[in-house]
């Protein structure tokens, strides 16, 4: 009862100055949120829009934007939390702060993995290793980066599954929009073809979409042939490669392929495995 009567007692003498602090703190969270958002865009945009790409610049925005904003949140709520607490009848956080560093050190001991991959996690995101939105590989699997937080990195596959990686057990990352990309894809024709004829299709149908208005800002450089690759007696590999843009490559290697399909049939060009010309059914 006299626990009671003293929190009572409490409530109304400090729950004006409790509120401030629960509204200043929600205030700094949003708002604060906000404007570390914008000025971190801003600094990226103004430190690197002459020499990186748009999707560049969007992908190291959102990336830091979101590294910094957790950390702003992180303080603002912790001392958000002290300042209530320091109110409290009978608690002295002196005694707290006298002992942080003790306790600092058996946290160390007993959490050095997570001190590992908040470091590696900091290091990654300085190093510009990947953004948010680059599409990487991690050992075996591949997917699109979801999230760099403070103790992982999340990707989605291209089967939607979403993975989890350990900043600090990150070794090796392959990162496969990092400034360009390559449209790169190989077809088969049989040898007795006329090659020539075949190349010259090839390179004026990557010369012609390259010109499009859809597809000009994707495209680099126009996808064109680059070297015959394996052969057999019954098989010709001719290797196809351009630059796009960024994430771009897989669209422009699926609408070369089309053209090329459709220009084959009309040439009557056979692939090979086919055992008659590639024609249209009337």
């Amino acid at each position: 009862m006299k626990h009671l009567k003293l929190y009572l007692a409490w409530i109304q003498t400090n729950w004006f100055d409790v509120l401030v602090i629960i509204v200043i703190t929600a205030l700094l969270y949003w708002l604060g949120s906000i404007i570390v958002k914008s000025t971190v865009r801003h600094a990226v945009k103004s430190t690197r829009a002459r020499t990186w790409h748009r999707k560049d610049i969007e992908k190291r925005q959102n990336t830091l934007s979101a590294l910094f904003v957790t950390v702003w949140r992180t303080v603002v709520v912790a001392v958000g939390i002290l300042l209530i607490l320091g109110k409290l009848p009978g608690v002295n956080l002196a005694p707290l702060f006298a002992s942080a560093g003790i306790i600092g050190v058996a946290i160390g001991f007993g959490s050095q993995s997570l001190v590992k991959d908040f470091l590696s996690g900091i290091f990654i995101v300085s190093d510009n290793q990947y953004r948010v939105g680059d599409i990487i590989q991690i050992d075996q699997d591949s997917g699109t980066v979801e999230r760099i937080g403070t103790r992982s990195t999340v990707i989605r596959d291209a089967d939607g599954n979403v993975h989890y990686f350990p900043n600090g057990s990150i070794q090796h990352v392959i990162n496969k929009t990092m400034g360009y990309s390559m449209a790169r894809f190989s077809i088969a024709v049989v040898p007795s073809g006329d090659l020539d004829e075949i190349i010259a299709i090839i390179n004026g149908a990557g010369a012609k979409l390259a010109e499009e208005k859809k597809w000009q800002n994707k495209i680099i450089d126009a996808p064109a042939f680059v070297s015959i690759g394996e052969f057999t007696a019954n098989s010709v590999s001719l290797l196809i490669a351009g630059k796009t843009q960024p994430s771009d490559q897989w669209s422009v290697v699926a609408e070369m392929r089309r053209r090329l399909l459709t220009t084959f049939e009309a040439k009557e060009i056979v692939l090979a495995g086919t055992a008659v010309p590639v024609t249209s059914k009337k």
